[in-house]
């Protein structure tokens, strides 16, 4: 069966699933929710599963990460135990409001909704579109196009649960939300989850999102996130993809900016089978700043896919993108990264680096900077390299008494250092540090106080 054929086979058999269980996915949520979910899964039958004849997705074999027979729940499935007991994740000296979401679904152990001191509101989107409907129907699927990818018109059909966080105007602390995405299940499981964070005018918010994988079993995730940040509003978002090699996972993060806000996105991909981040960024209001930052490590045979759109909506705004992988065995990778300038965005900067380093012979790195420029009065420059440790330098360090393996180990690091000091809070970069450096050396790089040994 060849690759076309197999994906509308997919495609037809995910469609069947939601004629077949639309009466109990509508009952579960709300009516804001399921307005989108006709049209979604319309598009979806159109555009199905992407395949390797899409631009976008040239370098990845999507539709293989559906062949599994993964099982899939439009309720969530009860845990019998505590996942506190087993599992702990936490920054040492970061203060942190700490949110779970197991499977998908926000864990019903924890407030559902809370608002904090400050009048943040963090929970569980599906109880947040009930309580706060004219908020979330102001923003919901306003980021997201899921009009131009089978994936984002998949997950708005489906999308029920996710976290839901909200920073009034001209609020914000330095207590970072950290959302902890758990997949624990005795069976190979599909989960699609959504997340809506609102940061109103003069806002500050700090959200660091950690995924992991608490069982042995398959996974496939395909989850969207969207953001909006008001103007003059800052955000600091950091994400660490730190899953098993039998997990796969497509994650889309939609940043739409207004005036004079600044958006700091940082990905660390550190374990999972096969992982396409797909970032975008409106720039739509004058002054707006946005910098986009990836590191990644694979090994064995990982594939990390890195995709990114930065639009340059209006006049004046600036955008910074720099990503790097190291790649070992077989591994394979790929950045397509793309910067538009509309004509009517005039003095615009925006810059794009894209830096590999292959360690082995079969590792493979596949880069594609692309500008698309429509005004005059801009300054842009794109770059991408592909290579290896550099010899002289391991020769210098190793003529000073420092094994070959602890050089290639210092250069690694290095090369990765780059990326991971501009993390802007010092407890999670210290973090970030010490489990860049345990990956690197090839040990677990467990998040601290877990009691598991995942491979």
């Amino acid at each position: 069966m060849d690759v076309a054929t197999e994906n509308k086979k997919i495609s037809t058999e995910l469609s069947d699933w939601y004629f077949s269980s639309r009466d109990r996915l509508m009952a579960s949520s709300s009516s804001l929710i399921n307005a989108y979910r006709p049209e979604a899964m319309e598009v979806f039958r159109e555009l199905g599963i992407p395949d390797q004849k899409q631009e976008n997705y040239k370098y990845t074999n999507i539709g293989k990460s559906f062949l599994m027979p993964f099982r899939k729940y439009i309720e969530p499935k009860k845990i019998l135990f505590s996942v506190e007991d087993l599992f702990h994740c936490d920054i040492p000296d970061l203060d942190t409001e700490v949110v779970l979401l197991v499977n998908g679904w926000y864990y019903e152990n924890q407030n559902q909704l809370q608002t904090l001191d400050n009048g943040m509101i963090i929970g569980s989107m599906a109880v947040a579109a009930q309580k706060y409907p004219d908020l979330v129907k102001e923003h919901y699927g306003k980021y997201v196009d899921f009009r131009t990818d089978g994936l984002l018109a998949l997950n708005t059909a489906f999308a029920q649960d996710g976290t839901f966080i909200y920073v009034p105007k001209n609020a914000g602390s330095n207590q970072a939300v950290q959302i902890v995405n758990l997949l624990l299940s005795p069976e190979d499981l599909f989960v699609q989850h959504r997340n809506l964070v609102i940061v109103e005018e003069g806002a500050q918010a700090v959200v660091v999102v950690c995924d992991h994988t608490l069982s042995g079993n398959k996974f496939l995730t395909n989850a969207v996130t969207e953001v909006f940040v008001g103007a003059n509003a800052h955000v600091e978002f950091y994400k660490v993809q730190n899953e098993h090699n039998d997990s796969q996972q497509v994650a889309t993060t939609h940043f739409h900016q207004e005036r004079d806000s600044h958006v700091n996105f940082n990905t660390v991909t550190l374990h999972g089978g096969l992982i396409r981040n797909n970032v975008y960024a409106k720039l739509n209001g004058k002054g707006a700043d946005n910098n986009t930052l990836g590191l990644f490590l694979a090994d064995q045979n990982q594939h990390v896919d890195s995709y990114t759109f930065i639009d340059h909506a209006v006049a004046d705004c600036t955008s910074n993108q720099n990503y790097k992988g190291i790649l070992d065995d077989k591994a394979t990778g790929v950045f397509a990264g793309k910067i538009l300038v509309r004509q009517e965005a005039q003095r615009t900067t925006a810059y794009q680096t894209n830096n590999n380093i292959c360690l082995t012979d079969e590792a493979r790195m596949k880069t594609k900077p692309i500008l698309e420029i429509y005004a005059d009065d801009v300054k842009c420059s794109h770059g991408a390299t592909v290579g290896q440790l550099d010899e002289n330098a391991l020769f210098y360090m190793q003529s000073r008494g420092i094994s070959c393996r602890e050089s290639r180990l210092l250069l690694m690091y290095a090369f990765g250092h780059e990326i991971l000091k501009k993390v802007t809070i010092s407890p999670l970069r210290d973090r970030l540090d010490d489990l860049v450096e345990k990956r690197l050396r090839g040990e677990l790089s467990r998040c601290n106080s877990c009691s598991l040994h995942c491979q």
